[in-house]
């Protein structure tokens, strides 16, 4: 299964209402971070888990539901991180 892949089955934890993921790596080619084989990621995930937490409160459980992912797939991981309200 790719990174992608694997993003979007730890991304259900959050019951996202709805959710975008783009693949950014392309842009970083040659960036010494790339090196790792650790890809780059734009999120913009929408979830009323997300409810009455600050922006760090959700991006830290974006964080916890991608695991390991996040020290050995994923270099960077832009988060938008919303209510349904939000948006």
């Amino acid at each position: 299964m790719n990174t992608p892949e694997l993003i979007r089955q730890r991304l259900a934890a959050l019951e996202p209402d709805t959710y975008t993921l783009e693949d950014e790596s392309a842009q970083h080619k040659g960036h010494a971070g790339a090196a790792s084989g650790g890809g780059h990621y734009r999120l913009v995930l929408v979830s009323h888990k997300f409810r009455n937490l600050s922006t760090l409160a959700r991006h830290r459980l974006v964080y916890e539901a991608m695991g390991e992912l996040m020290q050995r797939d994923i270099h960077a991981l832009a988060i938008t991180a919303l209510t349904p309200e939000e948006l």
